[in-house]
């Protein structure tokens, strides 16, 4: 994981999302047009948090998140989503 030069605001945190699942189990393969948006990702920058919400998560934690979280922002030619503290459901 590069270092990235950018820090999120308050409790947002920015999360590289992980590749789309190609195949199945069963080993079909799956079109573009039928992959799914990713909800796992590791944490790339953290904000500081505030009084009242601090960020729970810290850099390099592998993340679960909902399917429509976050902001998708682009950062030296690389796709991030920037989102919430609150909008990430837990780490693994």
């Amino acid at each position: 994981m590069a270092k990235i030069n950018f820090k999120p605001n308050e409790d947002r945190v920015l999360v590289q999302p992980e590749p789309a699942e190609e195949k199945t189990a069963a080993g079909i393969i799956i079109p573009d047009t039928a992959k799914e948006k990713p909800q796992r990702g590791r944490v790339v920058a953290v904000g500081d948090g505030s009084k009242d919400k601090p960020v729970t998560v810290k850099v390099g934690d592998r993340v679960l998140y909902g399917k429509y979280a976050g902001t998708e922002i682009t950062i030296d030619g690389e796709e991030y989503l920037i989102m919430r503290n609150s909008d990430i459901f837990g780490t693994f």
